[in-house]
């Protein structure tokens, strides 16, 4: 028996859990086929997809990256009427991963792997996540504990630290990994809002040592609309004014591979832009506290339009550069010239090279969507000045879990 795209029966289907996805419609836009689409859901349809796997890296939760083995497909009305997916496949078999496959489904999304880089993992040393172990049903209650502004009063980027408490409550996670909290209140249509995702940006064991909490990065948004009056976002704005004492519902920890390595000797290249730097002071928090004289070293480039919009600039100084190697990149610096973190790469490239070099050095890049392609073309460029094949290097790096994208 066939289905899809030639598959014979059994086979492996894709579906999407309706109780972690956040309805974010980004697995939808990435499909080529239209075999993803929504209603209540969001569904894959068992007779278009072809297993290309462009949904899957994107996902901010992970929602869309089950798989089972059916000896019929589940029906897109069948998932549409879904709350949770099944416990058991159609075949009596539990859930299965990508990782876990074999035969021909393994050797197609191997193929489709190389189109994108390679599919995202986890560094080998990482601790093992948990995941959506709090539900939109069951939430995590945090309470706000502390508020500040990171950003300076003279800048006009507004970026609030706030610091979640969770009591005697644990709440699990590990650095690079993402919550969910959802707006008080109801939508024009009178449903909940959609919940909206937060890097975490505190180290697995809190603020301070042995403390249950954690803490966001948060931009206020305010743009101008057409008559030039102010749009103010709905979830920046709320989190922005939670006074001390007030409580979130928080949902997840999300994300499995966006982590740091449990490895002293790798290096970190971490890259970002704004508020994306959040997982890396988690990373390097991390390491400061468990392997202070580690021989692996930290490099942060960090960009945003000048030092008083830059999140965190004040405790940045506080690190030596020999602890926390740090490029602050300003393109809208007053009196000096335009310049972004891919320029700073490439006028690091030599130093760049050794990293590339060694087999322990993990990159990170996060921030803004747009990005990951300007980092991707300086260091293509940078293999070309320094003589390393970055086209060859990439999906290698992808495939042992040490190059990480998260954009937004």
């Amino acid at each position: 028996m066939q289905t899809g795209a030639g598959r014979q029966m059994p086979f492996r289907q894709h579906l999407i859990d309706p109780e972690t996805c956040i309805r974010c419609n980004t697995c939808e836009s990435r499909c080529p086929t239209k075999a993803i689409r929504h209603e209540s859901n969001y569904v894959v349809d068992p007779a278009i997809c072809n297993y290309c796997m462009r949904c899957v890296r994107p996902c901010p939760t992970g929602a869309v990256d089950h798989w089972f083995l059916v000896e019929s497909p589940y029906s897109v009305a069948e998932q549409l009427a879904w709350s949770e997916l099944p416990k058991k496949s159609k075949s009596g078999a539990v859930e299965d991963v990508p990782d876990a496959f074999d035969g021909e489904a393994l050797r197609l999304l191997d193929d489709a792997h190389q189109g994108m880089g390679g599919r995202g993992r986890a560094p080998a040393s990482a601790s093992k996540p948990q995941i959506n172990v709090y539900t939109r049903v069951n939430p995590a209650k945090g309470a706000v504990t502390g508020n500040i502004r990171i950003t300076s009063e003279a800048g006009a980027s507004d970026v609030h630290h706030l610091i979640l408490d969770f009591g005697a409550v644990r709440f699990p996670y590990l650095e690079g990994q993402r919550v969910g909290v959802t707006p008080p209140g109801v939508d024009r249509d009178g449903k909940p809002h959609a919940m909206r995702l937060y890097s975490i940006a505190s180290a697995r064991d809190g603020e301070r040592p042995n403390t249950n909490n954690l803490a966001l990065a948060v931009k206020r948004i305010v743009q101008q609309d057409d008559s030039g009056g102010a749009l103010r976002g709905l979830a920046s704005n709320w989190l922005c004014d939670l006074q001390v004492g007030e409580t979130v519902d928080v949902v997840g920890p999300f994300g499995s591979t966006f982590l740091t390595p449990d490895d002293p000797d790798a290096d970190l290249l971490m890259i970002c832009t704004g508020t994306g730097v959040s997982p890396f002071r988690g990373f390097t928090h991390r390491r400061r506290r468990t392997a202070p004289h580690a021989r692996g070293r930290l490099f942060l480039f960090y960009g945003a339009r000048s030092a008083d919009e830059l999140p965190y600039f004040g405790p940045l100084q506080g690190y030596v550069q020999s602890e926390l190697h740090r490029e602050l990149v300003y393109s809208r610096g007053a009196g000096s010239e335009r310049e972004y973190v891919q320029d700073r790469l490439r006028q690091r490239a030599a130093d760049i090279a050794d990293l590339l070099r060694k087999d322990k050095t993990h990159i990170y890049v996060c921030g803004l969507r747009g990005l990951e392609e300007g980092v991707e073309a300086a260091l293509t460029d940078i293999g070309r000045q320094q003589g390393i094949d970055w086209a060859a290097l990439w999906p290698e790096l992808c495939r042992t879990g040490r190059f990480h994208v998260e954009t937004y």
